[in-house]
């Protein structure tokens, strides 16, 4: 006893301690859900894979092989889990569209079909043409001015440093709302696409337009999905920004962790690709990150949390992006929940989008003020670092803008105004769903003429309101 007491460093036997005095009620660890992730062969409830085994399941060429393009397929997968009319009404939607359908067996898996029509992941990939509503009649097919900031094609240089680079167009699955559903999939009904093929050819005059520009320091690589990249592709195209000297920061924007996970499990060449990439720039100081896009807390999984570790522990650096849709993500207990569930795979939630003005899902839109209700319940659940910020891309290319940032908010004709000082001269203009107003306001909506008074009101106010600040700054002084 008195060697072990010695070898501790103490030469007399330990007091016992007293009591810690807890100041916060305890937790039940069960009530902790975000710790909770489904498991299990859960995708044999759909009845097109009762017989399919984890091995197969797990496989990502099984999953691409399998993905649903179709109603036809769908029905096929899922067969009596919902009536024909569902069908029928599904059918119908993807007519009115302006995204082709394209869902992961994975995904397809994660969708609860005893409650279809409410589903969240169902209301993001599947259309149903009984809950569209008509377009905001402000909106424009590419409202983000990608396009009109595109020196060469696939290349959006808006903000002074940084330049987005549509790599391709294609996805693991499209999503209803895709801000970019002027290019991304194949022609619908409604939408002929522009095309972003992935050739070396348009690559390489992104390549030189870039290496022009020496004010330009962050690449984000995105589409489409840099996800759909060949494992060559994604050592081309990051080797090739590395060598520019002026590149420091690069970002490999993907969705696929959130519905196809097993990607990162069994598609080798393709992590080690990005792996070699993110080593390469680490040791030339400059950083290589991976940057994903889950919505709703049910996207995530014990595949997604096995598939993320091994992403952690070859150090890559993976942050979140999701877009506020109603009816998806809109409350403040799922928004805390995603939150969490993100931080315990270690992804770091980086925005939250109010969502873009897009053809054809205006039923998935929210109002500014739900954005700034829900921000303000999120920030405090976690560390600072784990909490989002939420955003507005502003329409017409002002780039993203701090929500609660607005110049001015008319909450009764659902106008906001913002500027970007920095990125473009101007006010910017977003616009509330119009069903989510009052119904002398909606009849307002629906005249042109008023239209542009309630729009130009709204920028007078925000001018006023711009000067008024610019006043009260040069009487504080500097």
């Amino acid at each position: 006893m008195d060697t072990q007491l010695k070898l501790l460093g103490r030469d007399h036997p330990p007091t016992e301690q007293p009591p810690i005095k807890h100041l916060k009620p305890s937790i039940d660890p069960s009530t902790l859900f975000y710790r909770q992730l489904l498991d299990g062969a859960f995708w044999q409830r759909i009845p097109a894979y009762r017989l399919v085994d984890e091995a197969t399941f797990l496989d990502h060429t099984w999953q691409a092989r399998n993905t649903i393009t179709s109603p036809q397929k769908l029905l096929q997968a899922v067969q009596d889990l919902v009536p024909q009319a569902f069908y029928d009404d599904v059918t119908k939607g993807f007519h009115l569209a302006p995204m082709s359908i394209r869902v992961s067996p994975y995904l397809l898996s994660l969708i609860d079909w005893a409650d279809a029509y409410n589903d969240p992941l169902r209301r993001q990939f599947v259309p149903l043409a009984s809950r569209l509503l008509p377009d905001h009649p402000k909106l424009t097919l590419d409202s983000l001015h990608e396009q009109a900031d595109a020196p060469v094609p696939g290349l959006t240089h808006r903000y002074p440093d940084k330049a987005l680079f549509l790599a391709l167009d294609t996805c693991p699955v499209y999503c209803r709302f895709c801000t970019r559903s002027y290019a991304v999939g194949v022609d619908t009904d409604e939408v002929e696409k522009v095309s972003l093929k992935a050739t070396e050819d348009r690559w390489e005059r992104a390549f030189r337009y870039i290496s022009e520009r020496p004010e330009l320091e962050d690449i984000v690589v995105s589409g489409g999905d840099s996800y759909q990249l060949k494992a060559r592709q994604i050592a081309l195209i990051g080797n090739r920004l590395l060598e520019l000297p002026n590149i420091r920061r690069i970002r490999f924007a993907t969705k696929g962790p959130a519905v196809m996970p097993m990607k990162l499990l069994t598609d080798h060449e393709w992590l080690d690709a990005l792996t070699s990439v993110v080593e390469r720039g680490r040791k030339a100081h400059k950083e290589v990150v991976l940057h994903t896009h889950f919505n709703h807390p049910n996207e995530i999984t014990a595949i997604t949390k096995k598939a993320l570790d091994i992403v952690f522990e070859r150090g890559i650096i993976t942050r979140n992006q999701s877009v506020l849709q109603r009816r998806v993500n809109d409350s403040i207990a799922t928004m805390q929940l995603l939150v969490k569930r993100l931080g315990h795979c270690q992804v770091h939630p980086y925005y939250v989008y109010v969502h873009d003005l897009v053809k054809g899902v205006e039923d998935l839109r929210t109002t500014l003020q739900t954005a700034l209700d829900i921000e303000k319940a999120v920030r405090g659940v976690t560390a600072g670092f784990h909490t989002p910020t939420f955003v507005v891309d502003a329409p017409g290319g002002g780039g993203k803008r701090v929500a609660h940032s607005f110049e001015h908010y008319d909450r009764e004709t659902g106008i906001s105004v913002f500027a970007a000082p920095s990125v473009k001269p101007g006010f910017f203009v977003y616009f509330d769903p119009v069903d989510t107003l009052a119904p002398e306001i909606q009849e307002r909506w629906r005249s042109p003429a008023e239209q542009d008074r309630m729009v130009e009101a709204a920028i007078a106010q925000a001018k006023a309101n711009t000067d008024a600040s610019a006043r009260a700054s040069a009487v504080r002084g500097p």
